[in-house]
């Protein structure tokens, strides 16, 4: 096989076949599609990343984290909104590249996301069990042995904190039971799973609401200071605080914001995609973003950044002025609330691996398998929901949070690239939503969110490294040998 041949793109006009003989319910609308962006986007970084993200690298200068990763993200969406009119399929980045970059960068941004859904669930599921664990406490159950509420390296740190001997095996056992419930849900059914996202959003943007406005009478300007903390280097190089802190924290928090990316792989069961994914990318982006930002000022204006909870840190804050009572129904919220994230990033990963599995680069009898009764794919979704189980039992939330952060961070990249190439070989195609300036956008994307991918420290690059490394072996191995567009042209 040729060099070139690696670089097939995969025909528009088969898209419109895609469509036309997809299984898949058309039942969402613009509003239900909006849910499912907030419903994404809200959880990830509200109730999970902004004790990390605050905690151990930007301060009080969060709120400038979440700005420079929403205009990143603004960038992307704006990308991302354009290719959705023209290619109004599941797939999302992967489907995009397929038409117009080639299917090796099309299986390499898929390989990525996979990793940014996987690793995404894993991070929202490590923070669940974090509120749920808080929850039973608020029920004075708190004799549950340590080595079943957490993974190895969390459970040795416990135990060096409370003066106790290190269980030999532990396992995050609320983490992993939850997305089991989560991946039942999702087999039942899309229209089932949209309505139990639609109340849950609800909740908890009622919830952030309560946070913005009960929490602001508690705010002490001293909390603030100093704004941007003293850049601290610890003893593998990593930088902590500072500006590059700051931008650190940007790339972790970047992973709140890929609802945005998770709507765009819904658009084979929406009722109007050409129009509703557009609308429903660039609403949810610009809301959660303007929350994300009151929520970090308010956050960081309570409590010092140093003492906001790595795992539940909403409810640390709110329990630390001693607003007790809101920090019950702050975990109650977030119990709640973060089954929806876990539910649109599972979700959207079972659609990209059914494209990339109807397109020939994955088995297409196991990961295309729809199911005859409740009309999903089914067992890619029992895979991915086992999968990303067991990476929750054992992985600590922030390498989870920096793996989901740095695929995201390239796919976006990758998709700002694409539109751009589109833009330029097919001047004339039909374009529902289509931006103006896209050259300066586009690039902006690219510059913005490869700056982001580089703040992100040297562990994180070398985790992305070898999971690349065995996917491009995949590649090589299987997907560009039974790629469809390989069978048609040989």
């Amino acid at each position: 096989m040729s060099l070139k041949k690696y670089f097939r793109k995969k025909p528009l006009e088969s898209y419109k076949n895609d469509l036309q003989n997809s299984e898949l319910k058309r039942v969402l609308g613009k509003w239900e599609l909006t849910a499912i962006g907030i419903g994404a986007v809200i959880g990830g970084g509200i109730f999970v990343l902004t004790g990390v993200a605050s905690n151990l690298y930007a301060g009080p200068a969060l709120t400038i984290s979440f700005i420079l990763a929403g205009i990143g993200c603004l960038f992307a969406g704006l990308c991302y909104a354009e290719f959705a009119s023209i290619l109004p399929v599941s797939g999302s980045a992967y489907a995009y590249s397929y038409g117009t970059i080639g299917e090796f960068f099309a299986w390499f941004i898929g390989w990525n996301l996979i990793l940014e859904y996987l690793m995404g669930a894993t991070t929202v599921a490590v923070s669940w069990s974090k509120y749920f664990i808080k929850l039973l406490h608020l029920f004075n159950i708190d004799n549950i042995p340590v080595w079943l509420l957490n993974d190895p390296v969390s459970a040795r740190e416990e135990a060096i904190l409370k003066d106790i001997i290190a269980p030999a095996f532990s396992i995050n056992l609320p983490a992993m039971l939850i997305l089991w419930v989560v991946t039942y849900i999702l087999i039942k059914g899309i229209k089932e799973s949209a309505k139990t996202n639609n109340l849950i959003v609800t909740i908890k943007v009622l919830a952030v609401l309560f946070v913005i406005i009960v929490g602001a009478f508690y705010i002490k300007e001293s909390n603030w200071q100093p704004y941007i903390p003293e850049k601290i280097i610890d003893k593998s190089g990593e930088s902590h605080y500072g500006i590059s802190g700051v931008l650190t924290a940007a790339g972790i928090v970047f992973f709140a914001f890929i609802g945005f990316d998770a709507v765009s792989t819904q658009s084979q069961e929406a009722i109007n995609p050409t129009k509703d994914i557009p609308f429903a990318i660039i609403v949810s982006l610009i809301c959660c973003t303007l929350l994300y930002v009151l929520v970090s000022l308010v956050l960081t204006g309570m409590v010092n950044y140093k003492n906001l909870d790595l795992g539940a840190p909403v409810a640390s804050a709110f329990n630390e002025v001693g607003l007790r009572w809101a920090s019950g129904l702050i975990i109650i919220a977030a119990v709640v609330g973060l089954i929806s994230v876990m539910l649109v990033m599972l979700l959207s990963q079972t659609r990209i691996f059914l494209n990339m599995a109807k397109d020939g680069l994955l088995p297409q009898k196991y990961f295309a398998a729809i199911h005859p009764t409740y009309k999903t794919p089914w067992k890619s979704t029992l895979l991915v929901g086992s999968a990303a189980s067991v990476v929750a039992a054992l992985t600590p939330i922030e390498k989870a949070s920096k793996m989901t952060s740095i695929g995201t961070l390239f796919a976006f990249a990758m998709i700002c690239a694409a539109v751009l190439v589109l833009r330029k070989k097919q001047p004339d195609l039909h374009r529902p939503f289509k931006l103006k300036n896209l050259t300066l956008i586009a690039s902006s994307g690219i510059i913005f969110n490869i700056i982001l991918m580089f703040s992100l420290d040297k562990a994180t690059w070398l985790r992305l490294l070898v999971w690349s490394i065995i996917g491009i072996i995949i590649y090589f191995a299987y997907s560009a040998k039974h790629s469809h567009l390989n069978k048609k042209n040989s």
